[in-house]
């Protein structure tokens, strides 16, 4: 045989190979996203957005004050459908001296699809046990649920801390008989919150109060009885975290009147969401929400009628 026949044969033979393999596309999907967490830089403090899990919830019921066509036709709009997909999300401020933690998640408190939040802590690098604060929006189960397993703290090394107003609410036995409609959310909170007031490891707070250098209370009660907020400042970087004062960004910035069925004072809640929105379009600085679409972190603008909002660019930290 000739060295070109050769050549010749070899090449055929590859060739043959190559598609005798199996294709690639045939392998099984792997249908899990990445790691559920997003990290940037506040001035010198380090931000973790962290997801717990994404739950459907059926909003052009739970939305009030708008018609369900209406919603629909804005979810539409964004591409989006009932029930809406939900992230919940939760952000650790790493200040260089503290390790804080603004909302736990449901654990399991809230359904099957969410949870995974210390998964996901673990996946960005952190322990639990090196978490020094807890600062608690409100004590909703789904972001206060991750608190506790079993009766034991998740968090060992942890101060937990919230609106004092909020606290006497909803870890008041007396106040769940008075609210039979609640006695879920009242029960999830009490076992997510007393292993840390029987380890003394919680501390309510009163007002817009400092916490720790840098980051604040500011405080509400519209939402639920204690709703707090907190502004995280860096060199004059400003991020503030505002909780539940927004559920479905694709109906509430053009229509921040619309109000949600877990709105404990409807009026006072639409007016709190109006004045954070307007505070943060007129300084300029970023805001990050429990239940916008994961990471949950922008900017927001007035428009003419609402307000529109820009997700944050996508950065490495280089």
């Amino acid at each position: 045989m000739t060295r070109q026949l050769k050549q010749t044969a070899l090449a055929a033979l590859v060739t043959a190979a190559l598609f005798a393999a199996p294709a690639f596309a045939a392998a099984p999907m792997v249908k899990t996203p990445a790691p559920g967490y997003f990290r940037m830089m506040l001035g010198d403090f380090e931000v973790t957005a962290i997801n717990d899990g994404t739950v459907d919830l059926p909003v052009d019921k739970l939305l009030q004050g708008e018609k369900p066509a209406a919603i629909t036709a804005a979810l539409t709009k964004s591409f989006l459908k009932v029930p809406l997909e939900t992230s919940v999300n939760t952000f650790l401020i790493n200040t260089g001296s503290k390790l804080v933690l603004v909302d736990a998640g449901a654990a399991g408190l809230f359904g099957p699809t969410l949870g995974k939040f210390v998964a996901n802590l673990k996946a960005a690098g952190y322990q639990p046990e090196q978490i020094d604060e807890i600062y608690i929006t409100h004590m909703h189960s789904d972001h206060v649920g991750g608190l506790a397993a079993n009766g034991q703290r998740t968090f060992p090394n942890a101060t937990v801390r919230a609106q004092k107003q909020e606290a006497d609410f909803w870890l008041n036995p007396a106040n769940m008989d008075k609210n039979p409609k609640q006695a879920d959310a009242f029960k999830g909170a009490m076992a997510s919150l007393n292993p840390y007031v029987t380890a003394g490891k919680f501390s309510p707070f009163e007002g817009n109060v400092e916490l720790v250098p840098g980051i604040s209370s500011l405080s509400g009660k519209g939402h639920t009885p204690g709703h707090a907020t907190y502004m995280v400042e860096s060199k004059g970087q400003k991020l503030v975290l505002i909780g539940d004062l927004i559920h479905v960004g694709a109906v509430q910035f053009d229509r921040p009147q619309v109000t949600i069925a877990f709105d404990s004072d409807q009026k006072t809640a639409a007016a709190e969401r109006r004045q954070a929105f307007d505070a943060a379009a007129r300084a300029g600085y970023l805001v990050g929400a429990a239940h916008l679409q994961f990471p949950g972190i922008g900017h927001i603008v007035k428009e003419a009628k609402g307000y529109d909002f820009i997700p944050v660019n996508y950065t490495q930290m280089r």
